[in-house]
């Protein structure tokens, strides 16, 4: 008897412990439906939460959740505010949600993206300590405290959000995001209107260019082009487009002052690039004048004149550029003397 007994409570054991699991199993299951029916309700699949979708998925569940949350923080009232970008970094957050979603055929439930209005939930707000935007946050299965056990993005990858969001997720969660699906920049109705312009406008072209009557024809505008795609290219225009840099940063500890140059390597800010292509620019233009136009002077006193103009002033903008990159990068370029002139 007492053996059938013990036998009786082992059954009775296993069979409770075996009804939890179905049941935390369920549950996890009801919560993982929930987030994929707020995500395909999204047009980026960013799930919107509140305090209390919050507490439904976070807060109140037990861990280890059988996913992950990435959570942006988000202010409306400070979408004005162009030195927060908050408006473009909304809209990369949710281009890397959606090529997320994606690239794994909405089949992948082990991450989510979400996102926290401030006027929504403050209280959230509180939970994770965050009184500074733009910030980013991933709530990890284990997690439980929401200040101590999350993992902040630094403040350093939202300059370049697409691609530092990418690497964060990837060395955070182990998962691979896959390539960035970005919308075309025209649409095919745009495509339609522009190639029907084209056609009717060629023939009028095609009379203007045999006559040789078109702005391409004058030297002046080539000359121009010339000197601003210089200038575009030693500028590094095409990695702040690319890059989405603020032509400025606000001083957080200062809000009257403004930073045109961030010392690091990594960042360029859009007027420190247009400084450095001034310079450069200046070298160019001097070089342009030595080469087609002081060759031509007669006048020996004014080529030497403006030869040395050009070289002093030439050396003077080189200099700059030097300073500045050995102040942003630490790494310092020095000049030298032939040894037998020391």
């Amino acid at each position: 008897m007492a053996i059938s007994y013990i036998h009786l409570f082992i059954l009775s054991f296993v069979s409770i412990s075996r009804f939890l699991e179905i049941s935390k199993a369920g549950a996890e299951s009801e919560l993982v439906a929930d987030l994929l029916t707020l995500q395909s309700q999204s047009e980026s699949g960013v799930i919107h939460l509140d305090d209390r979708t919050v507490s439904k998925f976070i807060t109140s569940t037990k861990t280890p959740r059988p996913y992950s949350l990435l959570i942006f923080f988000d202010a409306i009232p400070l979408h004005d505010k162009s030195d927060l970008r908050l408006p473009v970094l909304v809209h990369d957050f949710a281009l890397v949600a959606s090529s997320f979603i994606a690239n794994h055929n909405s089949s992948n439930t082990k991450l989510f993206f979400c996102d926290l209005e401030f006027r929504e939930s403050q209280s959230s707000f509180k939970l994770f300590d965050v009184n500074a935007l733009p910030n980013i946050y991933l709530v990890g299965p284990d997690a439980e405290s929401l200040k101590d056990d999350t993992e902040q993005m630094e403040q350093s990858g939202f300059t370049r959000l697409t691609e530092s969001l990418v690497e964060f997720i990837e060395s955070r969660t182990q998962l691979t995001v896959g390539p960035i699906h970005h919308p075309p920049i025209i649409s095919k109705k745009q495509m339609v209107l522009i190639i029907g312009f084209l056609l009717i406008w060629s023939p009028f072209a095609a009379r203007k260019i045999v006559a040789g009557e078109t702005m391409f024809h004058n030297p002046r505008i080539w000359l121009s082009g010339a000197i601003f795609v210089y200038f575009f290219s030693v500028s590094g225009a095409m990695h702040i487009i690319i890059r989405k840099m603020p032509m400025f940063l606000m001083d957080r500890e200062d809000p009257n002052k403004l930073i045109f140059f961030y010392r690091g390597t990594g960042i360029q800010l859009g007027l420190e690039g247009f400084m450095v292509g001034f310079l450069y620019t200046i070298v160019g233009l001097l070089l342009a004048v030595v080469t087609h136009v002081l060759v031509y002077v007669k006048d020996l006193k004014t080529k030497r004149i403006g030869m040395l103009f050009s070289i002093f002033v030439s050396f003077w903008a080189v200099k700059q550029v030097l300073f500045l990159d050995n102040w942003k990068t630490g790494y310092a370029i020095h000049g030298f003397w032939p040894s037998r002139w020391n």
